[in-house]
């Protein structure tokens, strides 16, 4: 079985040609896992994420685009201290605000075509509406890392490149609550769990 400290040292040596590589991107694990919902409609569009997680947090750049009277997508989970550009490639004016406490902005009427950024301060959770069509909802996740996925639509869920450790894991449901649970992630190795959803 190879260890982790191994699997560096062998692939340093093919790679020398490149410099010394850190360890990090091979010790590291995956947890792959799904959602039990008392409803199963809302499996779709959770946001699981791990607690506790001791390291720096990398903030990353993303989009959230408006199309067909619609934000795409529907559910962006992004760790603390990230940016979203708020697209518009629909065919009519929009507008995006927000009246939640973790963040509130208004960026106005824009035209298609046109994008405007917003970062995100404050772990917590953002809900998005537009005051030009009243239907339109969508949701900004900040978690307090970038250990977080969101779920697809059977339920199923795979976080990447997290370090070894034992870490709580719970999850965001726009009409549910999660059942916070555990998981011990090694090394190099998949992780499986299961995170339930109540109301």
């Amino acid at each position: 079985m190879f260890t982790c400290k191994s699997m560096f040292l062998k692939t340093a040596l093919l790679v020398t040609g490149f410099g010394f590589m850190a360890s990090n991107a091979f010790c590291a694990g995956t947890i792959t896992g799904t959602i039990d919902a008392s409803n199963p409609k809302y499996k779709a569009d959770a946001v699981v994420y791990l607690l506790g997680v001791k390291g720096p947090v990398t903030p990353q750049h993303v989009s959230i685009d408006q199309k067909s009277l619609a934000f795409v997508p529907k559910v962006t989970a992004i760790p603390v201290g990230s940016t979203v550009d708020f697209k518009n490639n629909d065919k009519v004016n929009h507008n995006i605000f927000s009246a939640s406490a973790t963040k509130k902005f208004n960026l106005g009427t824009y035209n298609p075509g046109m994008s405007k950024p917003v970062t995100f301060e404050k772990t917590g959770v953002v809900n998005l509406l537009c005051n030009v069509h009243s239907e339109m909802s969508g949701w900004v996740v900040i978690t307090e890392n970038q250990y977080a996925a969101v779920t697809e639509h059977d339920g199923k869920f795979t976080i990447n490149n997290v370090p070894a450790g034992t870490y709580k894991i719970t999850a965001w449901s726009e009409k549910l609550k999660a059942q916070e649970t555990s998981v011990t992630v090694a090394d190099g190795k998949t992780a499986s769990v299961v995170v339930k959803l109540a109301k």
